[in-house]
């Protein structure tokens, strides 16, 4: 059973992420496989920066990322040709990825990424899962997670699709507008419910 994990930036995927592999899933985190393809050294670093320039690089090399996140974050174009050059990877490494957890026996496996619906990925998955919130409560959570100003909430909420729009996409979507233990409760039963879906192997 595969699925795609989604939401908008601090609604909880990652929280439900961890309940997932807590759960005995194995769940493949785009945002590091987007930091491994950008390694000192390999082939989309040396690309990103051949395009954007070295004052997106730290002096040992290593991608300055926020550097690079203040280029792209009100310049489109600029987030366009970035994605341009990195999606296709991340595109590979995440199908290497869910094969080698498929051949390693892995129950179920789950693909989390904070833009499945936008570039069109989550119709990869047989399923999709959405994880949301209020947007109030969105900004809240960013403002403390991030330590920085509502403006700046506000400006990062706004360059990914609202996550309202994303869950009229989904398969399974889950509230993150109570507490912890409200959240892990949800999954589990959305977790339970996918396990019992799985194809009868006789």
């Amino acid at each position: 059973m595969i699925a795609g994990l989604t939401g908008g930036i601090a609604t909880g995927k990652s929280t439900v992420a961890d309940r997932l592999r807590s759960l005995g899933a194995v769940v493949i985190d785009a945002d590091q496989v987007s930091r491994d393809i950008v390694a000192p050294g390999s082939q989309t670093l040396h690309e990103i920066s051949s395009m954007f320039g070295p004052t997106i690089l730290h002096p040992d090399g290593s991608l300055n990322r926020e550097a690079l996140g203040i280029l792209v974050r009100n310049h489109p174009e600029a987030r366009k040709r970035l994605e341009g050059i990195t999606h296709p990877t991340i595109r590979v490494e995440i199908a290497r990825r869910v094969q080698d957890a498929v051949v390693g026996g892995a129950p179920a496996v789950f693909v989390e990424a904070a833009l499945l619906v936008e570039t069109g990925s989550a119709v990869l998955y047989p399923e999709l899962w959405v994880v949301r919130c209020s947007h109030e409560e969105q900004v809240h959570r960013l403002m403390e997670r991030n330590q920085c100003d509502r403006s700046t909430a506000e400006e990062w909420i706004a360059t990914q699709m609202p996550v309202d729009e994303k869950a009229k996409h989904a398969n399974v979507v889950l509230d993150n507008d109570g507490d912890l233990d409200d959240l892990h409760a949800q999954t589990d039963r959305a977790y339970n419910a996918f396990m019992e879906r799985l194809p009868d192997p006789d």
